[in-house]
């Protein structure tokens, strides 16, 4: 399997929307941006997409017309594959159609907060019927179970399905102990935008990015930059547009970032319920941190 991919900036794509449907056509004008903006994937229905709050027929959709779009300029990771039912989430899997798709991106089980020995068979049994790599994602925010370093490290070794880690604890800790136990081979992936240079520091290979919508050269050219081991230039980068982290998430995700993409003119930034679309005063703010970025 060609891991190497993977390396750099995958973009966590919004979905957006106008007047309460799929808006395919200001998809497609991010998809160019972002593509132009030589980020190194796309990541489409994951939390930043609201895969949640799609049906059935939206997301496999929604995919398809990334994929149209796309057309094979750059690798895909669908990452629609979390569930709490591990079975029926295999059974999802064994019938699901993957032409177009180059990885899936796979949260640990939500709202259970099963045990490492739970979450390390979950896995395992996703291995069984993937057709294609797994990247796991670890983000104990929304699932409410961290998975622990040693779990992590397990999986890599048990199987080279799984090529990486999306890591959105902000542990650097934990994410440095997975850097020096892994596997040669297995990707370390900042899963949270704030820790994507620091990670890359500790050994990780890039991030899977909300930011990147909107500044796909700006996080680009910084994650190029740390590999290279160009911290200098790379931190200028992250100076730069440090502070809008905040803006970004002080409402929620994505309605930060759709709030963003508004403003830059790339859709509106309507979000679903029960998500609020970013308020006035919210907009006025994050307006006035996008234009001093250079």
């Amino acid at each position: 399997m060609n891991n190497d991919q993977f390396i750099g900036t995958g973009v966590a794509v919004i979905t957006p929307f106008r007047d309460g449907k799929v808006d395919y056509k200001s998809l497609e004008k991010i998809i160019e941006h972002l593509i132009a903006g030589d980020v190194d994937y796309l990541v489409p229905l994951g939390s930043t997409g609201e895969s949640a709050l799609l049906s059935e027929h939206e997301e496999r959709e929604i995919l398809d017309f990334v994929i149209s779009v796309n057309k094979g300029r750059k690798p895909i990771v669908a990452g629609n594959f979390g569930a709490k039912n591990t079975l029926e989430l295999c059974k999802k899997i064994e019938g699901y159609n993957f032409d177009g798709i180059d990885a899936i991106l796979s949260s640990s089980p939500e709202y259970i907060k099963p045990s490492q020995k739970g979450i390390y068979q979950h896995y395992m049994a996703l291995e069984q019927v993937s057709p294609v790599p797994i990247i796991i994602y670890n983000v104990p925010s929304r699932t409410k179970s961290n998975i622990e370093w040693q779990t992590t490290v397990q999986l890599a070794n048990s199987s080279s399905k799984f090529i990486g880690i999306k890591e959105a604890t902000g542990d650097l800790i934990q994410a440095t102990r997975i850097a020096k136990n892994r596997p040669e081979g297995f990707l370390l992936m900042s899963g949270d935008d704030e820790t994507a240079l620091p990670m890359i520091a500790v050994g990780g290979q890039g991030v899977i990015s909300v930011m990147a919508n909107v500044f796909p050269k700006h996080f680009s050219s910084m994650i190029k930059a740390a590999l290279n081991d160009d911290m200098d230039k790379a931190r200028v980068i992250n100076n730069n547009t440090y502070d809008l982290h905040h803006y970004l998430y002080v409402e929620g995700n994505p309605v930060g970032i759709k709030a963003a993409m508004e403003y830059k003119g790339f859709c509106t930034r309507d979000v679903r319920l029960p998500l609020t679309n970013m308020s006035e005063s919210g907009y006025q703010a994050l307006k006035e941190c996008l234009e001093k970025i250079a």
